[in-house]
């Protein structure tokens, strides 16, 4: 693989609760140890974003949702499996994460990747991983590795090497949401 010395070097600083700079599914994403609450301050310091605003979490495989999710909707599950691009869920009932990931409501926004780099330092870390758009709050989301800005580069623990030279823009996820009758809200399309 083409990106393993960067999935070594991600473990590395997760495992040491850093942050790294990394691509995803969909855009540049500055991620940690979603378990961690000093990663997740890390975050929203570099990010200079309230901690009332949340971040997505991104999990390798749908099962994981079962880990941090109390009593996840089998719709849901359904309902996954017939997007075709990457889509964030809002969930009630976030267990097991860093406190200060999880909304006042107890919800949470997660992400289950298929792309492989991400499925792979998620599979090999064993826990899910923050990823929040690798801009400052309130900045442009970043569609390109060289539209991140430099202060945002420089406050990373790690920035991955992989799909740097990307030049077609990324899109951001669908995100999603589910009210108790399981009707769907589109929140971001």
């Amino acid at each position: 693989m083409d990106f393993e010395n960067d999935i070594i070097r991600c473990l590395e600083v997760l495992h040491q609760g850093g942050t790294i700079l990394y691509p995803t599914d969909t855009i540049w994403g500055i991620g940690c140890d979603a378990t961690r609450a000093s990663a997740v301050k890390k975050i929203y310091e570099i990010k200079r974003r309230p901690e009332s605003k949340t971040m997505i979490v991104l999990l390798a495989d749908p099962r994981d949702i079962n880990k941090y999710i109390s009593q996840p909707e089998p719709f849901i599950f359904d309902y996954l499996q017939t997007v075709t691009r990457p889509t964030t869920v809002i969930y009630e009932g976030a267990v097991g994460l860093a406190e200060n990931l999880v909304a006042d409501d107890g919800s949470l926004a997660i992400r289950i990747v298929k792309e492989n780099f991400c499925r792979n330092l998620i599979k090999r870390f064993r826990k899910p991983i923050v990823s929040s758009s690798a801009n400052i709050s309130g900045k442009p989301a970043p569609l390109i590795f060289k539209d991140i800005a430099a202060e945002i580069l420089e406050a990373a623990d790690y920035v991955v090497q992989y799909r740097q030279s990307d030049e077609i823009p990324a899109q951001a996820s669908t995100v999603v949401r589910f009210n108790k009758h399981g009707e769907l809200t589109v929140m971001r399309n």
